[in-house]
């Protein structure tokens, strides 16, 4: 390549090929906010006991309709309905927008479909109902199966109700998800180790087990409960692995593991810079171009995302054009999540950018041993996960310009 080519791919990077295509929907609403929560949920109590079910799927329909130009002609590879408690909506309401979805974007054949449940919302007819709209995979937010932690944590269920809400899901899908938190208060290593010893007997298809953190705006960071240590959650964190190893989980990304065949393919198209379209209040979208990236935002707050879709204006708040220097590290940002790292091929078909513009920071990440790398395959090694920040530090842009 010459020094002219070069600096032109650095300077106007283009992509040959657009990346698969995911449409993430929000539903911002759930009985009761956590404390440790961030996310953009609101207490259906605050909003006057009830959520605006039926404005809120007309809503998101003509958000989608809007998102259209953007995305026209391509296929949806999968579907995540988040929150909030998607699965405080009807089976009638999440049936009405999935059909929307396939009139007005097609998905690929058996595309994943998720919705995310708390178990405090489990009824069995609604979730057999949820089967027949189109949903094929469920995320429930189980977190613990301790009754201590789970009143800790401020959860509307008890440790009853979430081996109730398994057993309800594993009547109705054979592709499930479990999310667990683990180093939360007060908590010990043989407590974290019954919960997921729990979820592995339980044998579904998926686990997910995130470290507790305390996030700013929540109440958990203005009144810190007492957390275990850096150690004793490291602890937690090898032991989670191996347990899950024993049980024929593999852990293919930080936080997730699964069953051979099962990983969420929905966050795999995150962790390796595919695109996503975000319907819903407060939503993100990323959406590429022959010649550009952008990212979007929606109006966060659902009243006025309620009052923008009503009057028939733009539901986008924000939106800005990635320069080169952040596809690089947006791309490294989330691709160095996957334990299995990336073929190296992938950071030019999806940055537009040639490997060779990240070479400082691979050859720092490289001699600090974080990364592995040749020139088909790069990955983080033991070291690079577990100091996985550390890591990401490093293909910082302004880390680099120094």
């Amino acid at each position: 390549m010459s020094s002219s080519s070069f600096l032109q791919d650095l300077q106007s990077p283009r992509l040959k090929a657009l990346p698969p295509l995911s449409l993430y929907i929000h539903i911002p609403w759930c009985l009761k906010k956590c404390p440790y929560c961030d996310f953009n949920s609101h207490e259906i109590r605050a909003e006057g006991g009830q959520a605006p079910e039926e404005e809120y799927v007309a809503a998101l329909i003509r958000d989608l309709e809007g998102a259209l130009q953007d995305v026209w002609g391509r296929r949806l590879s999968s579907v995540f309905f988040g929150g909030g408690t998607p699965s405080l909506f009807s089976a009638k309401s999440i049936d009405t927008i999935l059909t929307a979805v396939r009139t007005l974007l097609p998905l690929e054949h058996f595309a994943e479909v998720t919705l995310e449940a708390n178990p405090g919302t489990f009824e069995a007819q609604k979730f057999a109902d949820f089967r027949a709209a189109g949903i094929n995979r469920l995320s429930i937010g189980i977190q613990s199966f301790n009754a201590r932690h789970l009143k800790a944590l401020g959860r509307v269920h008890d440790d009853h109700e979430a081996y109730r809400a398994v057993e309800i899901a594993q009547k109705n899908f054979d592709n499930i998800n479990l999310d667990l938190m683990y180093a939360l208060p007060e908590q010990t290593l043989q407590e974290a180790q019954a919960d997921i010893a729990t979820a592995c007997s339980l044998g579904v298809t998926h686990l997910s087990a995130y470290h507790l953190t305390l996030e700013p705006n929540t109440l958990f960071y203005r009144y810190p409960p007492n957390l275990p240590d850096d150690e004793q959650s490291a602890a937690m964190q090898e032991m989670i692995e191996q347990i899950t190893s024993g049980h024929q989980y593999r852990n293919y990304e930080t936080s997730a593991f699964a069953q051979a065949g099962k990983e969420s393919r929905h966050n795999m198209n995150y962790w390796l810079f595919g695109d996503y379209v975000g319907i819903g209040a407060g939503a993100h979208s990323k959406i590429s171009f022959a010649d550009r990236i952008v990212r979007q935002m929606r109006y966060k707050q659902p009243k006025e995302y309620l009052a923008k879709a009503k009057a028939a204006e733009s539901l986008i708040q924000a939106q800005h054009v990635l320069i080169p220097e952040d596809r690089g590290f947006e791309f490294m940002m989330n691709a160095l999540r996957l334990t299995g790292g990336f073929e190296t091929s992938l950071f030019q078909e999806r940055t537009g950018l040639p490997i060779s513009a990240i070479k400082k920071p691979l050859d720092e990440a490289e001699q600090r041993l974080l990364i592995v790398r040749n020139n088909l395959h790069i990955n983080p090694t033991v070291l690079g996960r577990r100091f996985l920040n550390d890591l990401l530090q490093i293909f910082l842009p302004e880390a680099n310009s120094q």
